[in-house]
């Protein structure tokens, strides 16, 4: 889903990811457990919507053998 972002927000790269590096995603506080999602090269393209929540849920349910 993609979202319409209105006001100021604070986008935040992982520090792994280098100053160079070419694949890097950034995180922006929108709620309590929702976060948004952009790619880091393309700062005006789309952004999602990403409910944490859900995402760390799903990934303690998967077993990684």
């Amino acid at each position: 889903m993609e979202e319409t972002v209105r006001g100021v927000i604070t986008w935040r790269k992982s520090s792994y990811s280098g100053s160079n590096s070419g694949e890097c995603v950034e995180l922006g506080a929108c709620g309590q457990a929702a976060f948004l999602v952009r790619d880091s090269k393309n700062p005006d393209g789309p952004v999602l919507r990403a409910d944490v929540a859900a995402l760390v849920r799903a990934v303690k349910a998967v077993s990684l053998d």
